[in-house]
Formats: structure tokens, sequence, C-alpha cells
């Protein structure tokens, strides 16, 4: 059996005795977390020889488990050891916030945690991380911009207009504008804010790290009460919004196990053919998005609609051809 499983069924059994009162039987963790019970006795050794304070007693003819209630009194908060020990071994997780207000917190509060947990706790949750490794995608670093993010946030929660000069990466451009933050939003290793733009005069979703310069006004503002940010993000393939289309895409045989194994959209829909591919059908607010997406298939993927996407791919297609080449491409490498 994989260490990995063998820690996350220990885990789950110090759960289920935190959160007993009485105690439970070998039989009763056997039962819960459809395990074979000489497994259940195997674990209860192996938690108790790391150190966690597990006993037995007899009680109406059955020999209950239980930890002892010093374990579970010595946290101060409304939650259980366990839930502690997770929310401390997540801070592999989000160091991707880094050089942010949301880490330096964070980080107060990881250190906080580990004061609270018992040592038999640390312990088990060194063995953890000796078996699981976090990776993060890839991300900006946000150093340089801390003191925006911290605008942007404070601005939010006052709500406070600000004024913004942002670059604009499609047209090379900066341009000023007023901005009503509705929301900070952190997605795919990027800060963005969503809110209404006094310039354009609709609401709009903004890369920080692109935010120029940020001053905030005197102006004060009131998010409309029919916006609501799961319904504004949901029609968008990634982040940024457009007039909203249909796309058909085909995928091959290669790959369309792994197009299923995952929700790409919340529109999606999936049509198994009858050599094994399958044709994908997603409504999407935008198409530069879904377009860099399918193209990162290759040969896997093909539009099947709209004419627009196909005609943007084939021209992507032609110009990557010519690169390749090309006898510039050839010398510069």
């Amino acid at each position: 059996m994989a260490r990995g499983d063998q820690l996350a069924r220990q885990w789950m059994i110090l759960q289920e005795l935190i959160v007993s009162r009485r105690g439970k039987s070998a039989s009763d963790l056997a039962d819960s977390l459809e395990i074979n019970p000489r497994t259940i006795y195997r674990d209860l050794e192996a938690l108790s020889l790391a150190g966690f304070p597990i006993y037995n007693r007899r009680e109406s003819g059955k020999s209950l488990w239980s930890l002892l209630d010093t374990i579970k009194h010595q946290i101060p908060l409304p939650v259980t050891v366990t839930e502690l020990m997770a929310l401390y071994f997540s801070r592999d997780m989000l160091k991707v916030f880094k050089n942010t207000l949301f880490y330096d917190s964070l980080e107060s509060l990881f250190h906080k945690t580990k004061t609270t947990l018992p040592p038999e706790s640390i312990k088990y949750l060194d063995k953890i991380e000796q078996t699981l490794h976090v990776s993060h995608n890839p991300h900006k670093e946000y150093s340089q911009y801390k003191e925006i993010i911290n605008q942007v946030n404070e601005a939010a929660i006052e709500k406070k207009t600000v004024e913004i000069v942002y670059y604009t990466m499609s047209r090379k451009k900066k341009t000023k504008r007023k901005i009503d933050p509705y929301y900070v939003r952190f997605f795919n290793g990027t800060f963005y804010m969503i809110g209404y733009c006094h310039l354009r005069k609709e609401i709009r979703t903004f890369v920080v790290g692109r935010i120029k310069m940020l001053s905030q006004t005197n102006d004060t503002f009131e998010k409309p009460e029919d916006f609501n940010l799961d319904e504004f993000i949901a029609p968008s393939f990634g982040v940024f919004h457009g007039e909203n289309q249909l796309v058909k895409i085909w995928f091959s045989i290669d790959v369309a196990e792994y197009i299923k194994e995952k929700k790409w959209h919340d529109s999606q829909k999936i049509e198994d053919q009858d050599d094994g591919s399958i044709i994908l059908e997603i409504e999407v607010a935008g198409l530069q998005e879904v377009k860099n997406w399918i193209l990162s298939w290759g040969s896997k993927a093909v539009v099947i609609e709209p004419e627009s996407l196909k005609n943007e791919i084939n021209a992507e297609v032609s110009l990557m051809l010519g690169l390749y080449g090309s006898e510039r491409l050839s010398e510069s490498i």
C-alpha cells in the first residue's frame, strides 16, 4: 500500500476519534472508513507509537478507542486538531501569495497554528510532508506589486473609487481610468481587479500587474445589488470577457480520455464518437483564451465551429509554419 494512502487513512481515524464523545470500537471505525478491522488495529498501534495519546477501555462489553481529553482541549478555537493540522500543512500551497498582504497574514496564522498544535501532531505532519509534494503553476513574482495589491484591496473594502494608469497588452498602450473596484480575484497564478470602468462604462477585469500607477480618490461607490461575481465569471473560459459564442471542438482518441477527466467549463457537453474520439461543446464569452487552449493540444484538437475561430487558428498555424521554415529564425537561434 502506498505510504500516502496509509497516512491519509490514519488522518481519518484521528478525525473519527476527535469528534467521538464516547470513543469508537475498531469495528465501528472499520465500518465507517470501509477498512478491514485488522488494518484499523495496525493504524491505531502506529498512531500510538507516533505519540498520539490514544487509549482504549471496556464499556458494555466493547473495547472503545479514544483520544485523551487533553489533546481536545489544548485548542482554544472551535476547530479540531486535524483541521488545524490541515491549515498548517496548506502553507506550501499558498506560497504563490508570497510578498503580498495575504501571505504575511497567513504566515502569522501558520505560526500561531504551529504553537497551538501538540508535539505529536507536528511529528505527524513531518511524516506527511515526506510523501506529499505541492507544485505551483507559473505565477508572477508579486513583491513589486505589493503596495498596489494592498491599495486595491483597501479600496474594494472601503468602496472608494481609484484612478489608475493601466497598460493594455493587446494595444501596447497606457490609459488613465477611474475604476470602482468590486473584487480582487486570484486565478491561475495572477491577481485581477474586477470593477466598473468609468472610461468604458462597463464592468471589466484588470490584471493587477499591469497597473502602472494607482491612487485612491475621495469618491465612493455602491456595488450594484444585482451583480453576482460567480455569474460574471461563469461565461469566461479563463478570465476575460467578450461576445458569447458556441464553440465545438473535435478531440482525437489519443486525448479524449484526458478531456473527459476534467470539467473545463460549466457549460460543457461531451459527445462520444464511434471511433473513440469526442466532440466538446462549450459556450464562452470571448475566444482568445479558448483559442490558446485549443492550440496547446496541437493536432489532437480541431475546431468545428465557429468559423471565425477556425480561421484564427488556421492563421496562427500558418504563421508558425512560416516561422519554423524561415532562414531568419534559423539564424537567430
